[in-house]
């Protein structure tokens, strides 16, 4: 491939670029807003979550590796120089402190991420990476692991930086790198985030600052609490959140521009979109380029029903005789309104099921804590409108109902809305049930609509015939 070069001469024109493409995402970021806002004045739909609310909860359902068949594609300045990948941690020649808190993580194998990046990542010299793959699939793990790596502990001063959108996001990288480094406790960290404050005159002797980019500017240009210039790893984790948050690729530019040109770059995003490789190619010179290639989410093993009702206490019922007939593992249901999931979760309280419901009233620290009881088990059953619709993988899901089948702000049939709902079962290679309810000709053309596109047989189930429901589970 050709290499990603950066001309330091026209940061001026980058960043007027960069200023311009802001102030279109806030334009377009407003339109969206009002187009929701319309849409729940017409029907009550959902409010958006933010990008980086939906990454953090993808990071917290996918707790541990997601294992992923997807094959990476990596692009690289010289294809002709070796590439290494590795099989196991003992092959990276690590310390043994580290892989210790490595092993004691639980990650016994190397994911398909790491086999190549972390060879690249721990390289001498270093080398830049550019790094996309899906929460789960282990790329905090390497760039935390690389980052401890590089620390020299004897040097009491800030030597890596990692950047995160967030607080919420960047306590997670920071929960990580401390659970890697447990047996290393002469490698400190420091989060630069909201809340944290230092005296000023103050100099952080901290080998680790994990923050969020405006803290950062403050305690780097501001304050002068640390000396950019001293920086040997820069992590850029997150990226396409970072995009689509107002203001934080103008700060990560300035950061950038004050660490020294030997610094080793590290870009770490969950998608590969134009706009997340042109911020890409400002930040991270000459990089090796790795790719978890697309895998399409597909509806063959997924068995689809529709069930005919005439009112919301036909579809409730339709529920629980299903309920009553199928062993479930664990359920999810979609509701197209907050107020839909509501009376759905307190009527399958009241008959005592185990509901969990998320929508968008609730708080980050209470969704993590829905989720985290869901994935644990303690609930059955989640409830929830299209907050939840993407990214996440619980195995023990074994059937989705569509209490309201998903349409578009034109109140037409969204497919990809329903292909990433239906997705949320059916996965690791497992069979799933995907149950639609039907309670108006207009939800019956949705399904119609639906069943035309994917080129799938969507079956009538008779809800109130329990040797049918039988079967379907069986």
């Amino acid at each position: 491939m050709s290499s990603v070069k950066v001309d330091w001469g026209k940061y001026a024109e980058e960043q007027e670029k960069l200023a311009s493409q802001v102030t279109a995402l806030s334009i377009e970021r407003e339109i969206a807003t009002n187009n929701v806002a319309d849409s729940k004045r017409d029907n009550g739909a959902e409010e958006q979550i933010s990008p980086a609310e939906k990454s953090l909860l993808q990071k917290i359902i996918r707790k541990g590796l997601v294992e992923t068949t997807k094959d990476i594609e990596v692009q690289r300045k010289d294809p002709s120089s070796p590439l290494y990948s590795i099989k196991s941690f003992e092959a990276l020649h690590l310390k043994a402190e580290l892989l210790r808190g490595v092993y004691a993580m639980g990650f016994n194998a190397p994911s398909k991420i790491q086999e190549t990046a972390l060879p690249t990542l721990l390289a001498d010299p270093p080398q830049n990476m550019i790094a996309q793959s899906q929460s789960g699939t282990g790329k905090t793990a390497a760039f935390v692991l690389a980052m401890l790596s590089r620390v020299d502990s004897s040097k009491p001063y800030p030597q890596v930086l990692c950047l995160s959108p967030t607080y919420e996001l960047a306590v997670q990288t920071g929960e990580v790198a401390s659970k890697m480094s447990q047996f290393c406790p002469e490698i400190n960290m420091k989060y630069a985030v909201r809340g944290e404050e230092i005296q000023r005159g103050t100099k952080i002797e901290d080998h680790i600052i994990i923050g969020t980019p405006g803290k950062v500017l403050d305690w780097a240009i501001k304050f002068k609490f640390f000396d950019l210039n001293k920086i040997i790893v820069f992590v850029l984790d997150e990226a396409d959140v970072m995009i689509a948050t107002q203001g934080h690729q103008d700060q990560c530019i300035r950061i950038h521009k004050s660490l020294p040109r030997t610094c080793q770059m590290m870009f770490f995003s969950a998608t590969y979109e134009a706009a997340v490789m042109e911020f890409a190619e400002i930040i991270v010179p000459n990089p090796l380029i790795i790719r978890l290639l697309r895998e399409e989410e597909s509806l063959d093993n997924i068995k689809q029903y529709y069930v005919r009702c005439k009112n919301i206490d036909e579809k409730y019922t339709a529920i629980t005789n299903i309920y009553g007939v199928i062993t479930i593992g664990q359920a999810i249901i979609f509701c197209h309104t907050r107020k839909t999931a509501s009376w759905l979760a307190d009527n399958m309280t009241k008959d005592g099921h185990a509901v969990a419901i998320l929508s968008g009233d609730l708080t980050v620290q209470q969704r993590i804590e829905v989720l985290d009881r869901f994935r644990n088990g303690l609930e059955k059953v989640l409830i929830t409108t299209n907050v939840l619709a993407r990214g996440i993988d619980v195995e023990q899901v074994t059937i989705v109902v569509n209490f309201d089948l998903p349409m578009d702000q034109n109140r037409k049939a969204d497919c990809e809305t329903y292909l990433h709902r239906i997705g949320r079962t059916g996965r690791f290679g497992k069979s799933g049930i995907a149950i639609n309810l039907v309670d108006s000709e207009q939800s019956m053309q949705l399904c119609k609509t639906i069943e035309e596109h994917f080129g799938k047989k969507i079956h009538y189930l008779d809800a109130e015939d329990a040797d049918e429901i039988e079967k379907i589970g069986a």
